[in-house]
Parts: structure tokens; sequence; C-alpha cells
């Protein structure tokens, strides 16, 4: 492995760190109905970057994880829609509340 797909690598996987860290403070703030704008902004970027940065890696063939990654790009602007536009007002509360922990165990179990 070159040293800059190694670096790409560590960079990717420190995105989806942080990116799995800071879904599951979104969760524990949506369990108890406490609004964590700060950490929902950090998670739903990371989460992003996660998805995005994972179509850059060199492959041949489709692979699972490309399934889960545009899985995770279409339900991922819905929640940033709910969150940034929406403000969580009315339906889109439960709407981002879905989408996020869809996004979060997407992360986890990719």
């Amino acid at each position: 492995m070159s040293f800059a797909l190694a670096a790409f690598t560590l960079f990717h996987v420190a995105l989806s760190l942080v990116g799995i860290f800071s879904g599951f403070v979104v969760m524990f703030g949506l369990l108890t109905a406490r609004r964590l704008d700060g950490w929902t902004a950090v998670f739903l970027a990371t989460t992003l970057a996660t998805s995005v940065t994972g179509f850059l890696f060199p492959v041949h063939h489709f692979l699972p994880s490309h399934g889960v990654g545009i899985v995770s790009l279409l339900v991922l602007p819905i929640a940033i829609f709910a969150f940034c536009r929406r403000h969580l007002v009315g339906s889109w509360r439960w709407i981002y509340a879905v989408t996020a922990m869809l996004a979060l165990y997407l992360m986890f179990s990719s």
C-alpha cells in the first residue's frame, strides 16, 4: 500500500470514528429530549464526509460497502434538510430522528 493510500485510509477511519462517537452523543440527546446542535453538526458532517470518501478508494467491482454508502448518501440529505432548513419543526423532528439514527446504524455496521 502506498503512503498516500495509507494516509487516506487513516483519514477515512478517523472521520468514521468521529462520526460514530458524535452519533452516539446525538442519539443520547434524542433519547433525553435535548438538542445538541454542535454535536449534531459534527455528526452530520463527518458521516457525510465518510460516505463520500468511501467512494474514493481504488476498487475494481461493486462491494457491499458501496451499497451501504449509497443508502447513506440517500438518507443523509434528508436528515441534513430536516435539521438545517426545517429546524426540526413538526413532522421534520421524527423524520430527522429516523434518518439520523439510520445513518448512525449504517456507519456503525459498515
